[in-house]
């Protein structure tokens, strides 16, 4: 059996920045890493490990080869360049700032040692020559070099740098935090500032909240050197809720690999607190992203893992059962998919008095939206536009980001029921959500839907929202 892909985390470094996007562009150039290493003249294991982090490439020559191979436009060679630069600056036993090639991003993960760059591993979706829609990592500066699209760069946070990114303070350089810093316990503001933060997310999109949610991270983990017992417990168990909380950012933004490091930590992290229910829900998480990703080994087992750690007959369990039901309709399996979400549904006047504060947003709408996902990906196109239609009329006031997921969603099954017109209309109205957002989520269903309504794009309303689609996105020159 091959090597699995190692899962990259490319805020953590530029080694992993440059795997990242190679393995991006060659599966959009629908090359299998045996093919591409074969017309480099490489080995497959070497390309392997380029691909995995695992090892940086020695020689130039090499990397102008697969960037002119996957016809890259010299980003290979960019990121590549930047590899240097990157361990020059973690090697150097001396410095005590980050370099000016990694200016800003402050705490972006826990196996960080010192702050990368706000400017380093963007994700913005391009545009391929042959009309595929990829997500890249990206510098930020040379995305401005290259001339990347105005709409593409307010879309996804891509600006002239500000006075505030050039000034750094290093996480060692702050002052120490201490409990008496806060009017109320340290544990009670950080669950205010989480609840605020998710506020925020859902009507202003991820990206505002991210850097504010790795901070906190760190800033729990500064508390709790200086306390113990049942603070200190209590500290461990807001720790990990925010690194789900982080996994979910990321996972919005449509950077599966970060979602998928902060879930494997927060998933670590539960067992040390010992609450079985934050445990389970994690590992139902874990289902949800698998699902979204569309693996179609993992996506049940995990939600049937999820099931096994929950309480019987919870409101968690329940949860795992939704994800497990989507998970069969990626698998074609239409009967044990609808037999998943009947159950859930027939469950929910049972879990309602549940006390757990895990999936309190389970309700007949949640429900009612995967039951739509499912019947879209079996192609019941026309249920499953009916369906988000009526769940987009339900949502509340303030689901700004949730409702642009739905309509783009809305729109992919108008789209495969035929109805173009109403696609792109519908199609368009969630690109306004994701310009306001920068949601990745909401971008990976509209490049589906730009790709369904090839056929009929001679019509007006489906050229409008082609033309519109296409300025948001980075472009190869």
């Amino acid at each position: 059996m091959g090597q699995q892909p190692n899962v990259l985390t490319p805020e953590q470094s530029a080694l992993h920045r440059f795997g990242y996007t190679l393995r991006e562009l060659r599966q959009a150039r629908r090359f299998s890493l045996r093919t591409l290493a074969e017309k480099a003249f490489m080995s497959h294991s070497k390309l392997q490990k380029w691909e995995n982090g695992d090892r940086s490439p020695k020689d130039r020559a090499e990397v102008e080869l697969i960037d002119s191979l996957l016809r890259a436009d010299g980003i290979l060679i960019d990121l590549w360049e930047r590899i240097g630069l990157d361990v020059s600056v973690r090697g150097h036993v001396s410095v005590s700032v980050p370099h000016v090639s990694e200016a800003s991003m402050g705490l972006a993960t826990a196996a960080s040692q010192q702050a990368a760059s706000d400017h380093e591993g963007i994700f913005v979706p391009a545009r391929l020559r042959d009309g595929s829609v990829v997500f890249v990592a990206l510098d930020r500066r040379a995305m401005l070099r290259g001339g990347v699209g105005i709409g593409a760069a307010a879309a996804f946070g891509v600006g002239t740098p500000t006075v505030a990114d050039s000034n750094v303070v290093p996480a060692l350089a702050r002052p120490a935090r201490s409990a008496a810093a806060y009017s109320d316990t340290p544990v009670e503001h950080l669950q205010r500032a989480r609840r605020l933060l998710i506020d925020s997310d859902n009507l202003l999109g991820p990206g505002q909240a991210l850097k504010s949610v790795r901070e906190h991270i760190e800033v729990i983990k500064e508390l709790r050197r200086d306390t113990k017992g049942i603070d200190r417990q209590a500290l461990m168990e807001l720790q990990t809720q925010y690194a789900e909380f982080a996994s979910w950012l990321y996972q919005d933004l449509g950077d599966f690999d970060s979602a998928q490091f902060w879930l494997d930590r927060a998933f670590q992290w539960s067992h040390t607190v010992g609450d079985c229910d934050l445990t389970s829900y994690v590992m139902a998480r874990k289902a949800q992203l698998a699902g979204e990703t569309r693996d179609l080994v993992d996506v049940v087992d995990l939600a049937e893992a999820a099931q096994r750690m929950a309480r019987p007959h919870s409101r968690l369990a329940a949860v795992a059962r939704t994800y497990e039901s989507y998970g069969h309709a990626l698998r074609g399996e239409s009967t044990d998919s609808e037999r998943a979400i009947d159950d859930v549904r027939n469950s929910l006047d049972r879990v309602s008095g549940d006390t757990t504060p895990w999936g309190v947003w389970l309700n007949e709408q949640y429900v009612e939206v995967h039951r739509a996902q499912g019947l879209e990906v079996l192609g019941k196109h026309g249920q499953a536009a009916e369906i988000f239609t009526s769940a987009i009329k339900a949502l509340p006031e303030g689901y700004h980001r949730d409702r642009g997921v739905y309509l783009a969603r809305a729109a992919v099954a108008h789209a495969g029921a035929g109805v173009p017109d109403e696609a792109a209309t519908v199609g368009l109205q969630a690109l306004t959500v994701a310009n306001d957002t920068g949601s990745g989520r909401i971008i990976r269903e509209l490049a589906r839907l730009d790709k369904a309504l090839v056929p009929w794009q001679r019509q007006p309303e489906v050229a409008n929202f082609r033309a519109h689609f296409d300025a948001v996105l980075a472009h190869e020159s």
